[in-house]
């Protein structure tokens, strides 16, 4: 089975419905990591005047690995109820995934 690790960036004020969407998402199953990072990028229209100063914005990053075939149903569910310009994500084939039992 063909593997793809999904990584979406979302604002903040997105990351909480993001992550309950996806702990509900049968596409999904297999769980998903969440992070704080920051984003640095020519579009700061959403940016707060502390994060214009700055020069970065705060992000919520969101990774999972899935059947590559799931990828798409995903993708488009995600699409139709977080359709924002500044979610971004990204995908990257997986060539080994599992525990170290």
């Amino acid at each position: 089975m063909s593997l793809i690790r999904l990584t979406l960036a979302c604002p903040q004020a997105l990351a909480e419905q993001m992550a309950e969407f996806l702990l509900e998402c049968e596409e999904l199953g297999g769980g998903f990591t969440a992070w704080t990072g920051s984003g640095h990028g020519a579009d700061f229209s959403a940016a707060s005047l502390r994060e214009q100063v700055r020069g970065r914005v705060q992000v919520s990053l969101l990774t999972a690995v899935l059947p590559a075939q799931s990828l798409a149903p995903l993708l488009a569910s995600l699409r139709a109820r977080f359709r924002a310009p500044h979610v971004r994500y990204w995908t990257e084939a997986v060539l080994e995934f599992g525990d170290l039992t």
